[in-house]
């Protein structure tokens, strides 16, 4: 695990690490982690990408050799359309065995390259073997199969040798940094440090320390790293720096303190490890994870990541596509309904919370009189509100004024079509800001908000005047966000039409 410190911890003194922790977060959270990218790609996805390109290069390989030699000469045989996909499946199962897809030997090629070739060649002593005990030497050619061996591995040293430049590439824009903040300094701190520092794979990225403790018990520096403030500051810290992971050097034995910290932290859309390094306890080695050689255990987890991200926002896209393409003539015929019913825009324009407590705009059709528009929804809407119009009213109890929102899916991005239905800044339950409702309310924003959500389609939609109503909605968000699951997405979305004719609440 290749660690690389920022900038600023060379140069940040104990003096300096104690202004910038008396200085407001958002600032601390620009200097630390300014030059971090804004979007950041899974290296489980990236190497999955490149298997999958790699099936694709060689199996084509295969068939381009079968094209210019065999199909000539005796046509399309029906075998040579079952080996070619098998011995291409064969050559990423013997890439895999070899550990090649790995971030650090897909940098290095020329470094893997013995390595690279014996797994290619391992396939066609496999196919060889194969052909010679089954007796189908007659059904095979040979100078087909020495012709692919030859012309697949040149293929495939220069596939590796461009995604190695696409990957160190991304690597030194910081798009596949593991952006680590450590929660607990002091002695439990320093052999953990050095242990991920000692190693060679991997692109663990630590920001720096966040304790409560004293600088008697936890230094401003700790190999190096420096002490950049407390555990509350860590959470207003990652609400303004790109954060991945967060690392727990506390003894296990500290049950009291860990537990306090948790309750802070399990908001936020991040991994969350506790090193085992600080325990004297010992676990039989199945029983934790590792970064690189250093095992952890695992305590929270992203909700949703790597490869479900991938999934999901692709699904966004496409199928966000499709409806928008399929309603736009419902959509062109309600903002000329909007427009005739009273003067003023179409869309309306409003702040809301979005993953991570992002501020972001959605848009929706306008369903108030222009000179009543509420951007930070101080006042919520209820039954027979004179600010609503008669388009209006119609359009919110069906909720298609939200339709704009699909805006926000295919162009955006920064809505999901299926997700916890993002909410105004300032809006209210009882004369109550929602956080001051509910406890842990800000953990529904671990995930990209949605367009409608489990919570709608089970009655928890329209007004929320009571505490009652806004906890069983985060109760619901909470619920999908632990068990996401694409067909969960699905079904949300098949039943969301038949949830809107439910409008008792939706004024």
């Amino acid at each position: 695990m290749r660690t690389k410190p920022i900038a600023l911890l060379n140069e940040t003194s104990p003096r300096d690490a104690q202004a910038n922790r008396a200085s407001p977060q958002p600032a601390l959270a620009e200097i630390v982690g300014g030059n971090a990218p804004d979007k950041a790609y899974s290296p489980i996805v990236v190497a999955g990408l490149v298997r999958l390109g790699e099936f694709l290069l060689l199996a084509g390989v295969g068939f381009g050799v079968h094209q210019l030699h065999v199909a000539p000469l005796w046509g399309h045989a029906r075998q040579y359309l079952i080996i070619i996909p098998t011995m291409a499946l064969f050559a990423v199962v013997a890439l895999q065995a070899f550990r090649l897809y790995q971030l650090s030997a897909l940098r290095a090629p020329i470094h893997h390259g013995f390595k690279i070739a014996g797994a290619w060649a391992m396939v066609f002593v496999a196919a060889l073997a194969a052909i010679f005990f089954l007796k189908l030497d007659e059904e095979f050619s040979r100078v087909w199969l020495a012709g692919w061996c030859v012309a697949g591995l040149v293929a495939l040293f220069a596939e590796r040798v461009a995604a190695a430049a696409a990957i160190r590439a991304l690597t030194q824009q910081g798009k596949l940094d593991r952006r680590t903040a450590i929660v607990g300094g002091g002695p439990l701190a320093e052999p953990v440090l050095g242990a991920l520092a000692a190693q060679d794979e991997g692109d663990l990225r630590i920001l720096g320390i966040f304790d409560d403790r004293s600088e008697a018990r936890s230094p401003d520096v700790v190999a190096g790293y420096p002490k950049l403030g407390t555990v509350d500051d860590l959470v207003e810290f990652a609400r303004h720096a790109r954060l991945d992971l967060i690392i727990f050097t506390l003894p296990i034995t500290a049950e009291e303190r860990l537990l306090q910290m948790l309750r802070k932290l399990w908001v936020l859309p991040v991994d969350i490890r506790l090193a085992a390094h600080a325990h004297k306890l010992r676990f039989r080695p199945r029983s934790y994870s590792y970064l690189g050689d250093v095992p952890v255990m695992d305590i929270f987890d992203k909700p949703i990541a790597d490869w479900d991200v991938f999934i999901k926002t692709t699904f966004d896209k496409i199928v966000g596509s499709i409806c928008l393409l399929l309603l736009s003539p419902l959509m062109l015929t309600i903002a000329l309904a909007v427009k005739l019913d009273s003067p003023g825009p179409v869309f309306f324009k409003q702040k809301r919370y979005g993953f991570n407590n992002e501020e972001i705009e959605i848009y929706k059709f306008r369903s108030l009189r222009a000179d009543s528009g509420d951007q930070e929804a101080s006042r919520l809407v209820t039954r027979g509100d004179r600010r609503v119009t008669r388009v209006g009213r119609i359009i919110r109890k069906t909720s298609l004024d939200e339709l704009p929102q699909l805006f926000n899916v295919v162009f955006k991005g920064n809505l999901s079509l299926v997700g916890p239905r993002p909410h105004a800044m300032q809006a209210r339950a009882a004369e109550r800001l929602y956080d001051e409702v509910v406890d842990g309310y800000f953990a529904r924003h671990r995930v990209k908000p949605g367009i409608t959500g489990w919570a709608q389609i089970n009655g928890w939609r329209g007004e929320t005047d009571t505490p009652e109503k806004i906890q069983a909605r985060v109760e619901h968000d909470l619920d999908y966000i632990e068990n996401w699951s694409l067909t969960r997405d699905i079904y949300i979305l098949a039943l969301t039409p038949f949830a809107l004719l439910k409008s008792e609440n939706a004024y």
